[in-house]
Formats: C-alpha cells, structure tokens, sequence
C-alpha cells in the first residue's frame, strides 16, 4: 500500500493537439446523434451509428470492450443515471435520453456525453434537471480556468446546483470525473462537489473530464445485476453532461466541443485557448 499521491499525466502541446482530433470527431459524432434522435429510434440503433462513425473515422471506440462493456456507447433512459447499455426498446416522446461515449486517435482519449429530450419534455421539472445540469457543466469547466486546485471544481458545480436548483436536484455520489489522456480514466478524480480532500494543483498539461450528473429528488440509486446501470430508486429522473477539457499555457480548450469552448466559456468571462486545429490539418 502507498500514501504517495498519484501521479497526474500532463500532456505537451503535441500531444493534446492530438487529443484535440479526437475530442472533435468525438464531438461530431454527438452531433449526429442529436440528429437522429426521436421517438421510435432504439438505443442500439444510435449505438450502430456512432460506432460505424467512429471506425469509418480510423478511430476506435473506447467504451466498447472497456473492462467488458458491450458497446460503443452508455446510453441512460430516465431514471437510469449513467452506465446505461443500449437495446432493443423504443425510445419515447418526454424520455430523457443522455449518451456518453468516446473514442481513441492515435493512442489518445476523448469522452463526452450530452443529455437529450425526445420530443417534448414531459414537465417543467424535466427541462429544468437537462437545463442546469449542462450549465453545471459549463460552471464547472469555467471554474477551472482560475482553480488553484482541482477540488475547485466540483465546490463550483455545487454551489451552482445549490442555488440552482435547492433541494429538487440531487448529486450522484461517489460517481465523478477523471482524467484523461492515454488511458480514458486516469487521476486525478474530478467531483462534482466538496469532498475532504482539495485535489491536486491544477498544473498546465492536465487534461480533466469534468462530468456532473443529476437526479431529480433524492439521489439513492443501485446497480443493477448486468453490473454497469446505475439506476435512481426514488422515482426522479436524471441527466448526465460531460466535457474533456485541458489546461494550456493558453488557458482552457474543451477538447470536445466544436469551438474549443470559445462560445460558453465567453458568457463566463474566461477566454478560451487559440484551437490547435485552425492551424493543422485536422
């Protein structure tokens, strides 16, 4: 046994450039997929697409195969959280419908999810837990461009939810982000709220998935006998939004979304990193 920190990957520009390419295939095949959404289509129908994407690509998905995952995708329906595994069933108007995936390029990870509605949502209550957990998501990514230490960010997407959302929205606990780089899960953890511990200092190189998932209600959940889904058992539903992001000697780029994170992270106040790829092939 050690008590010796864990050694957190810090990546070169050449490397995260890398990483780059993958984070934005990885964020145009979630474009695809919020295309294709809609009542009728099934989960193991957008688990096709996307892997067939992704290989068409010359990438490789990593999800599929992962400590024996089944698929190229985690697609969570309602009151399943996160680790859902992709079927046969029908989607429905009101469902929502949250995916996680991603992909390897040349050794390197990305890995995202987004939260959809099919349709129309059900209630007011329904957009709102899609609504805040992505601007969770985004208060989380900005509060790293300031942290210190990475226990910054999930004390930032707490008091977000808190003031958000009160008591209506839970955290799934003991269940956060990560870091990323060439394994898709690495230290250090990244939370979605205070834990005893302030993390390691965020250092240029990082490169973190900053993941918050919300319930609506209570936040008890249980893993089911397949061993992945992770499913709330008061009765509210969840939502899931994850980015990967990295620290550059020129502030932050969201590896996975399409401008890099220029856009949001501007509505915050944080100006985001020149993106790599405006100057590569890409």
């Amino acid at each position: 046994m050690s008590f010796l920190p864990e050694r957190v990957e810090l990546k070169t520009p050449e490397q995260i450039l890398v990483m780059r390419r993958s984070g934005k295939l990885l964020h145009r095949v979630h474009e695809m997929l919020a295309e294709r959404i809609r009542p009728g289509i099934t989960t193991n129908q957008l688990d096709t697409l996307a892997h067939d994407m992704i290989r068409d690509a010359g990438a490789t998905p990593n999800f599929l195969g992962y400590q024996g995952y089944p698929a190229t995708l985690c697609i969570s329906v309602n009151d399943v959280v996160v680790h859902g595994i992709p079927d046969d069933r029908p989607l429905q108007d009101g469902d929502i419908v949250s995916i996680d995936g991603g992909l390897i390029i040349e050794g390197w990870h990305s890995d995202a999810a987004r939260t959809h509605v099919v349709g129309q949502p059900r209630s007011v209550a329904d957009a709102e837990l899609v609504r805040i957990t992505r601007e969770a998501l985004w208060t989380g990514i900005a509060a790293l461009a300031s942290a210190e230490r990475v226990g910054e960010i999930g004390a930032a997407i707490e008091d977000f939810v808190a003031d958000a959302a009160g008591e209506s929205l839970s955290h799934l606990e003991g269940f956060g982000g990560h870091g990323i780089g060439t394994a898709m899960h690495q230290p250090p953890d990244v939370m979605n709220y205070r834990t005893r511990s302030r993390g390691p200092k965020v250092r240029t190189g990082m490169c973190l998935a900053i993941e918050p998932m919300l319930i609506q209600g209570p936040g008890n959940w249980e893993l089911e006998d397949d061993d992945w889904t992770v499913r709330a058992t008061a009765g509210g539903r969840a939502a899931h939004g994850e980015h990967s992001v990295a620290v550059t000697e020129q502030g932050l780029l969201v590896l996975t979304e399409g401008d890099g994170g220029a856009a949001e992270l501007a509505l915050r106040g944080v100006v985001a990193a020149p993106d790599p790829l405006d100057d590569a092939d890409g």
